[in-house]
């Protein structure tokens, strides 16, 4: 079923992965649920993005009983904390992630899984040259664990969310493209000792292992980059018999991310301050 959703004959597509650090990761959750309320008359769109020295929050992470002691501790490493409006929980992403959305239109319906597979299925397509070893499933030590971790030889390299608006579903990657994992992964780790102190919470937050992570450049033993990681995502896609086509949000879109990216900010100011 995910080969068959990733077949969708035509792609808008966003690159929005050189904005710079003016383009802000609310600006993005924002653009998700844009194309998703759109995407049943617009057509599948694929937006591909990259946000500089950011922690992505789940909104259990802005329930951590010593929050505001965690954001000191990703201040003091040049990181900025966002609260998102979907489920999971801390990701790290800088120059060396790259984050993609698919965003399909749900006619008939598309359950969870399927989502989940199509994503999948784009990846293994991307690299399916340098590996067949991408494998699907919880990576226990890592940051933001679910039954959808990809990982190779055991050390996870991406992780895969879905958000659902009007009709529309936003499959989300990111995917350590290079630099290092276990770092990413240390920042982490040194969030939630600050942020919980030791407390027992209600919620079980993840015991992170810097060891169980790494970006693919170090997995694969070759020099990769954001841009490339992307020109086989698009090539993926042409493969499969996809239309792409480089767009910009329409009028009524516009309009649309102005109210999402609204209520992106207040809730940042109500989790954050």
């Amino acid at each position: 079923m995910g080969i068959e959703l990733l077949k969708q004959e035509h792609y808008r597509i966003f690159d929005q992965t050189s904005l710079g650090t003016a383009f802000h990761a609310t600006q993005s959750f924002a653009m998700d649920d844009t194309l998703c309320a759109s995407v049943a008359t617009e057509g599948a769109a694929l937006r591909s993005w990259i946000h500089h020295e950011t922690v992505v929050l789940g909104i259990q992470d802005a329930r951590l009983p010593h929050l505001a002691d965690g954001v000191a501790v990703l201040h003091e490493h040049g990181f900025s904390p966002v609260v998102r409006n979907s489920g999971g929980l801390a990701v790290v992403l800088d120059v060396g992630v790259l984050n993609i959305s698919l965003v399909l239109p749900e006619r008939g319906g598309i359950d969870i899984d399927s989502g989940y597979e199509a994503m999948l299925a784009l990846v293994r397509r991307m690299f399916a040259q340098e590996t067949d070893a991408i494998v699907a499933g919880e990576v226990v030590g890592s940051y933001c664990p679910g039954s959808y971790d990809l990982s190779i030889a055991g050390k996870k390299f991406a992780g895969i969310s879905q958000r659902r608006v009007r009709g529309g579903v936003a499959v989300q990657i990111y995917l350590c493209v290079n630099g290092s994992g276990s770092q990413r992964a240390a920042l982490v780790r040194d969030f939630y000792a600050a942020a919980l102190q030791g407390e027992t919470t209600k919620f079980v937050y993840p015991t992170v292992v810097p060891e169980t992570m790494a970006s693919l450049e170090e997995l694969l033993g070759i020099s990769l980059t954001v841009e490339e990681c992307l020109r086989r995502a698009y090539e993926a896609l042409l493969a499969l018999g996809a239309d792409l086509t480089p767009a910009t949000l329409t009028e009524l879109e516009n309009e649309r991310f102005g109210v999402n990216l609204s209520r992106m900010l207040d809730r940042n100011e109500k989790a954050l301050g």
